[in-house]
C-alpha cells in the first residue's frame, strides 16, 4: 500500500455522545496514527448541544439492545477509572427502581414536619410509620417521597447493574479527550456528502462562526448526526421525537435514585386547568452535584429545528413535569428550578432499537437512532465505529442485527 493510500480522512458528522465517543475511540484505535489519519468532527450547533446535553445520563446493563449494553456498560466503568470519571462527569452506581405514588394537589402542605421546621428525615419517623414502608418494601433512604403517599416500590436492578453520569459533562469530556489525541472539532453544519461510484469523496459544510463554505476531502465519514440524521444521509430511517426535562435543586441532599414513576393524579389536582392526566410518569433521576433531573413523556407537536439551538421548549409541558414531581416531594416542590428544556431523540423508523455499521456506500457508516439509551450506548457504539474504519468490521460485539443495509 502507498503512502497516499495508508492516509485516512476520517469525518465524524455530529458532536453528540455518538460522535464524540467515535472521535475518542479513533484516537485510541491501535491502528490509529496521528500522522496519517485526520479525523474532523463537525457538529452543528454546540457539542452536546442536543440530547446529549440534556438526557437524564442513566445507565444499565438491562437497556437495550443487548447486543450493545454489555460493552457499552463495561466501557464506562472502564472510562471513568481510567479519567476520574467520578469527579469529571459524575459517575457513579445508583439504586434504580419503580414507584406508586398517589400524587397530591398543588395546594396542599406536607403535614409532617420536624420542630424545627425542616423535613423529618426517616429515621427519625415512628416506628409503626417505617414498619408500614418496610412492608411495602420502600427503602429507608428513599425519604424524599411523601411516605403517606408511596403506594408501592419495585426494584429494577441489583448492586453494580445501575448507574449514572452526567450527560453533558460526559459528552464534553469524551470530545476533549479525543481533541488531545488529535482530533480536530469543527463547528459547522454539514450541508453534502459527495459520492462518485458509490465511494465517498468530501464532505461539504458551512462554518458557524463565519458563515463560509468549505469541502473537506474524506475516505471514511461516520454519519452520528442523531435526529438529524436524514438532514445529511436522506436515505437513513431515523425520525426525531421531543423530550422536555427540568433540573431541580432540592432544599435538601436526597439519596441516590433513579425513579420510573406511577403518579395517580386527583381530581382536583390544578383547578386552573381543565383538562389534566389521570396518571403522571415522569422519571427521576438524582445527581452527584445535589440536582435532581425530572423528565417527561415524549412529542410530536413540533416538527424537527434545523439544528439543536433552535429546539423550542414549550414552557406548559416543563411546569407539568414540575408540579408532578412536586405533588409527591417536598423536596422537590419547595427546590429550585434551575432547568426548563427539551431535545429531540434519534429513533429509527423500524423501532428495532439503532442502527450501526457499513452503508451500501464505501467509506460511510451510520451509527445513529439510539432512544433514550444514547448515552448508555455511546461507548460501546464509538468503539465499534472505531473497528469498522480501521478493521472493517465490528470485533467487540455481535451486532448484525442492527446493519443498516437491512434497513435501506
Amino acid at each position: 500500500m502507498s503512502a497516499s493510500e495508508d492516509r485516512r480522512e476520517i469525518v465524524i458528522i455530529g458532536g453528540g455522545i455518538i460522535g464524540c465517543c467515535s472521535a475518542y475511540f479513533l484516537t485510541r484505535h491501535p491502528s490509529y496514527d496521528a500522522s496519517r489519519h485526520k479525523i474532523t468532527l463537525l457538529e452543528a450547533s454546540d457539542i452536546a448541544g442536543g440530547a446529549s446535553g440534556k438526557a437524564g445520563g442513566l445507565l444499565a446493563q438491562w437497556a437495550y439492545p443487548s447486543n450493545l449494553v454489555d460493552l457499552s456498560f463495561s466501557l464506562h466503568q472502564q472510562l471513568a477509572k481510567e479519567h476520574d470519571g467520578k469527579s469529571r462527569w459524575g459517575y457513579r452506581e445508583t439504586n434504580c427502581g419503580q414507584v406508586v405514588v398517589k400524587g397530591r394537589t398543588l395546594s396542599d402542605k406536607k403535614e409532617e414536619q420536624s420542630g424545627d421546621g425542616n423535613h423529618e428525615s426517616l429515621q427519625k419517623r415512628s416506628a409503626a410509620a417505617v414498619s408500614n414502608l418496610k412492608a411495602a418494601r420502600i427503602p429507608e433512604d428513599l425519604d424524599w417521597i411523601e411516605p403517606s403517599l408511596l403506594r408501592a416500590y419495585e426494584s429494577m436492578s441489583g448492586p453494580g447493574e445501575t448507574a449514572q453520569v452526567h450527560p453533558y459533562l460526559f459528552t464534553t469530556s469524551m470530545a476533549k479527550l479525543a481533541q488531545e489525541k488529535g482530533a480536530n472539532v469543527i463547528l459547522g453544519q454539514v450541508t453534502n456528502i459527495a459520492r462518485s461510484n458509490d465511494n465517498v469523496e468530501s464532505v461539504s459544510y458551512t462554518d458557524k462562526a463565519s458563515g463560509e463554505s468549505h469541502t473537506i476531502p474524506a475516505t471514511d465519514v461516520i454519519v452520528s448526526a442523531g435526529p438529524w440524521t436524514q438532514t445529511v444521509l436522506p436515505e437513513a430511517p431515523i425520525s426525531a421525537m421531543r423530550a422536555h426535562s427540568v433540573v431541580i435543586r432540592p432544599t435538601r441532599p436526597v439519596s441516590a435514585y433513579a425513579l420510573f414513576t406511577n403518579i395517580e393524579i386527583p381530581a382536583n389536582f390544578n383547578p386552573a386547568k381543565k383538562s389534566r392526566p389521570t396518571v403522571g410518569a415522569p422519571e427521576i433521576y438524582t445527581r452527584p452535584d445535589d440536582t435532581v433531573y425530572c423528565c417527561g413523556d415524549g412529542d410530536r407537536v413540533v416538527p424537527l429545528p434545523p439544528t439543536s439551538a433552535q429546539v423550542e421548549v414549550d414552557p406548559e409541558r416543563c411546569q407539568e413535569i414540575i408540579d408532578q414531581v412536586g405533588s409527591i416531594s417536598d423536596e422537590l416542590r419547595d427546590g429550585e428550578v434551575s432547568l426548563r428544556q427539551a431535545c429531540y431523540l434519534p429513533n429509527s423508523v423500524g423501532g428495532g432499537g439503532p442502527l450501526v455499521g457499513l452503508t451500501h456506500t464505501k467509506g460511510i457508516y451510520l451509527a445513529a437512532g439510539h432512544t433514550c439509551w444514547g448515552i448508555q450506548n455511546g461507548p460501546g457504539t464509538g468503539k465499534l465505529m472505531s473497528e469498522f474504519v480501521f478493521d472493517g468490521q465490528a470485533k467487540s460485539a455481535k451486532i448484525a442485527s442492527l446493519d443498516p443495509r437491512d434497513q435501506f
